[in-house]
């Protein structure tokens, strides 16, 4: 059967940009920013996100493309006879499948908090704290908006990549970059903005010095190289479904450019608004449903804003729900040879049950603690961002630049293929030498932060 690809190349990157572009854009890059100097990390991340993210994605677009095939028969098309670099595959769809097990919840908040603003459910008598903490308390609710974020993720999957994946993917896509850019504009005309954007983007050099220059640093590399999701083969589908129209380097390029314009523009919606009305900016969950909640039920017309802002998060979890189902669903077409139709029932079942621990995490089982004491929710999330996420890019990284596995000059071929930009032959000393070290230093700080 002949292998569905895009139809436009603006489904393509609004597709992949879709995949990228998630909670943590939104709630961890504002608040990293201001608490590691400013416009300096801003500028760190950049150079990071140029030398180490966008090379990785050129890597497993490259795989995705030239095989044509999902994780494991992707490897097994370019692998050398005998070797075993195919076994990553299946490590690949378990770092999707576990990351859909808490993403799902997390995307439902969004979902819940967006109707709850649109049916003025909050107001200013609203105590935003006790409200996050009743939503998290119901494991009826949290079930519920999880299983609507699932059962909607696969049935958009189950009309196919054109009619179902990159058309939705368009809309929404779309739809997030105005509604950004609204949220943006009204957060700056707030009375005291000011004082936000200078805390987010001017460079505090004493701020540098008190966290000191090498966290800033390392800081700033974490935030590059987790902000694309890769290593987990939810980029490498993509390059599977694309056309040989433009080179590799110039499409990943594009896509850390609409991924960075989102998470940019995420903080000058909150530090504007959180510093307009006196609130401290907290990372995580506190920020986007305990804090900013309460900046919205004061602010003139708060209903209409935050519902618009619970919007557009919707959007942008989403995108990446839908993203990394169609990974899944490949997978299954591609290794058992079963239909769409099939693949989408299956999945869509194993996905409702795997993903209600990260439910009753918060109730039921609110008592239970795993790694290093984490909760359900943190410890899946350790597991792929910790583990799966840069383990799973290095093997991606050294397949692709080394004689054991695909090999540098095949996959320089390949990404330089089509027009564009293209990567420069003399790179491969850094690819080969410097980039690992950087990721092996990422996974070790990880391990040990």
């Amino acid at each position: 059967m002949k292998r569905e690809g895009f139809q436009s190349r603006i489904g393509f990157l609004f597709v992949s940009a879709g995949c990228a572009i998630g909670i943590g854009n939104v709630w961890r890059f504002p608040f990293v920013t201001g608490q590691n100097g400013g416009g300096l990390f801003v500028l760190l991340y950049l150079v990071f996100l140029l030398c180490m993210g966008v090379p990785v994605l050129t890597m497993e677009l490259a795989v995705g493309r030239a095989s044509r095939k999902s994780a494991v028969l992707g490897y097994k098309e370019l692998e050398k006879p005998g070797s075993k670099w195919h076994i990553h595959g299946w490590f690949c769809i378990l770092g999707c499948y576990l990351l859909m097990m808490y993403y799902t919840t997390v995307a439902g908040w969004m979902m819940s908090y967006f109707f709850r603003f649109l049916t003025g459910a909050f107001d200013g008598s609203t105590d935003t704290g006790a409200a996050f903490g009743e939503l998290l308390g119901s494991p009826l609710t949290m079930g519920a908006w999880m299983a609507v974020t699932v059962i909607a993720g696969f049935f958009v999957c189950s009309r196919g990549l054109q009619k179902g994946l990159e058309k939705i993917s368009k809309y929404m896509m779309s739809a997030l970059l105005v509604l950004i850019v609204v949220l943006a504009v009204h957060s700056l005309l707030m009375p005291g903005a000011g004082e936000g954007l200078k805390f987010y983007l001017v460079p505090d050099f004493d701020r540098v010095a008190e966290v000191g220059v090498g966290n800033v640093v390392t800081a700033a590399m974490n935030q590059a190289f987790f902000t694309l999701s890769l290593g987990i083969a939810a980029m490498e589908i993509f390059g599977s479904y694309m056309g040989r129209e433009h080179t590799l380097a110039g499409e990943s390029v594009r896509i850390c450019a609409l991924d960075t314009f989102v998470a940019i523009m995420s903080g000058l919606i909150i530090f504007p608004a959180c510093f307009s009305f006196g609130l401290e900016p907290d990372a995580g969950p506190s920020l986007i449903f305990v804090t900013l909640p309460k900046v919205f039920v004061n602010m003139a017309g708060g209903r209409v804003w935050g519902a618009l802002f619970f919007l557009f998060m919707s959007f942008a979890s989403f995108t990446t729900v839908i993203a990394v189902f169609e990974n899944i669903i490949s997978f299954a077409v591609d290794m058992f040879g079963v239909s769409r139709r099939k693949a989408v029932i299956f999945n869509a079942v194993i996905l409702l049950i795997a993903s209600l621990p990260c439910v009753l995490g918060y109730n039921v089982w609110g008592d239970l603690r795993f790694i290093g004491g984490r909760d359900v929710l943190d410890s899946e999330d350790f597991l792929v961002s910790n583990l799966l996420l840069p383990i799973g890019s290095l093997i991606y990284l050294l397949f692709c630049v080394t004689r054991f596995g695909w090999g540098f000059d095949n996959y320089y071929k390949e990404c330089n293929e089509g027009d564009g930009l293209k990567l420069p032959r003399a790179l491969k000393p850094y690819f080969q030498f410097i980039l690992p070290v950087l990721i092996v230093f990422i996974i070790v700080q990880g391990l040990i932060g």
